[in-house]
């Protein structure tokens, strides 16, 4: 069960960020433990409200359980994919809000619990699901995908440079069914090449991803995301690798430049005007006394950008 011990990461950060005040309205799209929906919360107070979402129906019961001394009307929470935020927002009449937040990591919690299949340090199921109801498991992928198919999955989604070999090994030690399985195999097709990171690292990162659609799914929220804002509203996200940073960091530069022209065009002809401001042009990350206290916070960046 995922329990109410996540520590929150760039918690100050986070709520500077958003300009968290009394009477606001917030969207945290990946609720997890409420960690930050908690601070949200009494932050806003009173009069405010939140709207927190998570693909993980144990993460939203936790949110839920944390939050269940506040208000019920200030405090909505919805078991659902963040894909679906603009659906979600109206539905609930969430819109337009004072600040959305997205924290992409993982939670202490479902790394823990070797039952969902996340790490690699722990024995469990090749699962990997956020939502347990979704049909693609990272145990079908491992045992049904092809040899090129793996390889391709690990070098686009877990930067893998060893990705062939891996995929190579994957594929002919088949059947795998645990998580442990899959590490020794990993181990055996990397062995004399590893860095500084654990061996298995991108391959659980690659096959978390595909599993969840990650990426796919960051790209068409953040779509509708400034429509969803008030004039002033913050978006606040926190991405944990380098994917998710490039391509949080695009899209903001996209949507706060006022042309897109290729440079030396005598006269805008595309028409895209900016609909966001950047709030701070460098990446925010943790403090080193942070990071000490909490080393999964280590890879955390933090990007901020404005509704105009």
């Amino acid at each position: 069960m995922v329990g109410t011990d996540h520590v929150p990461v760039m918690l100050q950060e986070t709520m500077e960020a958003l300009r968290v005040h009394p009477g606001g309205e917030y969207v945290d799209c990946t609720v997890g433990g409420a960690g930050h929906a908690r601070a949200i919360v009494q932050g806003f107070q009173p009069g405010g409200r939140i709207l927190g979402i998570d693909a993980d129906p144990e993460a939203v019961n936790a949110a839920r359980a944390r939050l269940a001394d506040y208000n019920h009307g200030s405090v909505i929470m919805v078991n659902d994919n963040f894909y679906n935020l603009e659906a979600i927002c109206h539905q609930h009449n969430f819109h337009p809000v004072d600040g959305i937040l997205f924290d992409l990591g993982l939670s202490s919690p479902q790394l823990e619990d070797g039952g969902r299949g996340f790490s690699f340090l722990r024995e469990g199921p090749l699962d990997m699901r956020f939502n347990p109801a979704q049909d693609l498991t990272a145990g079908h992928i491992v045992n049904t995908y092809s040899e090129a198919e793996i390889a391709y999955l690990l070098k686009k989604y877990g930067e893998e440079r060893h990705g062939r070999r891996i995929a190579h090994f994957i594929v002919t030690h088949r059947p795998l069914n645990t998580t442990q399985e899959l590490v020794a195999v990993v181990n055996d097709a990397v062995r004399g090449r590893v860095g500084r990171i654990h061996p298995a690292t991108r391959t659980f990162q690659a096959l978390r991803i595909t599993v969840n659609r990650e990426l796919e799914n960051m790209a068409a929220t953040l779509r509708q995301v400034p429509g969803l804002l008030n004039e002033g509203g913050r978006l606040v996200v926190i991405s944990y690798h380098s994917l998710e940073d490039r391509l949080v960091k695009e899209f903001l530069r996209r949507e706060s430049t006022q042309c897109l022209c290729p440079p030396g065009t005598p006269t805008c002809i595309c028409g895209h005007r900016a609909i966001l401001r950047l709030v701070s042009k460098k990446v925010i990350v943790p403090s080193p006394e942070e990071v000490a206290a909490n080393p999964r916070s280590r890879s955390a960046r933090l990007r901020v950008a404005e509704r105009i």
